[in-house]
């Protein structure tokens, strides 16, 4: 990689999803938005000779693969990298939530602030730009010390990520105890109305203060499989009428996967009138769902194909990242995009239009990446097109803002390798000796 310094670039020579190697010129605006102003194909036997190739504000990324920033559409901040301070048993989704309540009591408002800084530096170096946080108001003397951390994060990384923020209500959280969270920075209104004794009441409640307030919706929606139940469609029919411009997003949706095929249909039929956008979450449901009862087995990741093809917007995130709900996760788009396509079978341009182009629109971000016209925020992967870094995820990646670099790594590789398959040597009398292959 070049010696480029940090901060604003003209322009880009990277490789586009299609494999087209391509000059994407950078233009910034009167609004101080730098947005994608030229796409030219550059040809190997004719290369671009214009006054880019001596600009040292132009990356040259020949090796890379160019695409939208990615955007995660639902995160925990408030919880990532807490497994090792609770040290929770692997399980369910309903030990992941009673461990995560006792064990949420004891940290504060610095464990909160601390954790999610290192989260959200480690999405931005993996190329995600912006993030939808579900924060728990738990009971207690203090439900928004979670909220108040976060709303510090994000005023820290304002320049380089696009945090929103959802109060994650439990169906005992007084509702004051929500507006409260709204007051002090939450963006939207979150929930999971399928754990409450009455998950339809649940849903016009929360649905209820969304409207009160003017602002979007986003709610755990069915996370579970087995049963005949569910809350999805009361969720629909309630947002149906709302303004255009207003976000509802349903997570997880694992029931239907399970949900017989005209049902599903119906379902995501009034999805898509209401337009709800659905966020899959395969990591997080691979690791909860499918454990006992009947669908012991099934892997819980929402019915990507058919919602789509009934046009319903869907996107992809990760959710939890080493926390009681998963004890993984790399905060990687390329994780989740390679568990869409192992696990919930879909094309790799399909995958990562589900992390980048598919999740920035969930979000209600404008259109970005390599298009006339886009803002200029990137993500650049070392690869030679979508499958390959899908299926290698280098940590080699350039990630830009506005057209500004905010995160680079670089990597570098040796292997031993016998001196004789380099040379085409057939004498195998004497061990040969080992050379270094460097990448």
């Amino acid at each position: 990689m070049q010696d480029t310094p940090h901060g604003p670039v003209h322009g880009i020579t990277a490789s586009l999803t299609d494999g087209t190697l391509a000059d994407v010129e950078l233009l910034s605006g009167p609004d101080g938005v730098v947005r994608v102003a030229r796409i030219a194909p550059v040809s190997d036997r004719n290369p671009r000779d214009h006054t880019a190739r001596a600009d040292p504000q132009w990356l040259d990324l020949r090796d890379f693969v160019l695409t939208a920033s990615a955007a995660e559409p639902h995160a925990h901040l408030d919880k990532a990298f807490s497994w090792t301070e609770l040290n929770p048993p692997l399980g369910d989704l309903d030990t992941a939530i009673t461990v995560w309540r006792a064990g949420s009591v004891r940290l504060d408002e610095e464990s909160f602030r601390r954790r999610a800084t290192r989260a959200i530096t480690t999405l931005l170096r993996n190329g995600i730009t912006a993030v939808r946080t579900h924060v728990d108001v738990p009971p207690g003397p203090d439900p928004l010390r979670a909220t108040r951390a976060l709303v510090g994060v994000r005023e820290a990384m304002r320049d380089l990520v696009t945090i929103q923020i959802v109060a994650l209500a439990n169906p005992l959280t007084p509702t004051e105890v929500v507006v409260e969270a709204l007051d002090a920075g939450a963006d939207l209104v979150g929930g999971a109305p399928h754990i409450a004794d009455d998950p339809r009441a649940e849903v016009a409640r929360l649905v209820g203060l969304a409207e009160s307030r003017g602002v979007g919706i986003d709610l755990h929606t069915d996370e579970f499989l087995d049963g005949d139940h569910h809350t999805i469609d009361h969720f629909a029919d309630r947002v149906a009428d709302w303004p255009a411009d207003r976000l509802r997003t349903a997570g997880h949706c694992c029931r239907l996967d399970t949900m017989p095929l005209d049902e599903l249909e119906r379902v995501a039929d009034a999805l898509a009138r209401a337009s709800v956008s659905v966020v899959a979450l395969p990591i997080t449901n691979l690791y909860l769902q499918g454990r006992q009862g009947p669908s012991k087995g099934r892997r819980g990741i929402t019915a990507i194909d058919v919602l789509r093809d009934r046009g319903v917007l869907v996107a992809a995130g990760a959710d939890n990242i080493r926390d009681p709900f998963n004890p993984v996760g790399r905060a990687d788009p390329l994780e989740t995009a390679s568990l869409l396509v192992t696990a919930g079978h879909q094309s790799p341009y399909a995958a990562m239009s589900l992390v980048t182009d598919n999740a920035r629109t969930a979000l209600g971000l404008p259109v970005a990446g390599p298009v006339v016209g886009a803002r200029a925020d990137f993500l650049a992967v070392r690869g030679t097109d979508v499958l390959d870094t899908i299926a290698t995820a280098p940590a080699d990646r350039v990630v830009l803002v506005n057209g500004s670099i905010v995160a680079r790594t670089e990597t570098t590789t040796w292997t031993a390798t016998p001196a004789e398959s380099r040379a085409g040597a057939t004498d195998h009398a004497t061990p040969a000796p080992y050379v270094l292959e460097t990448s």
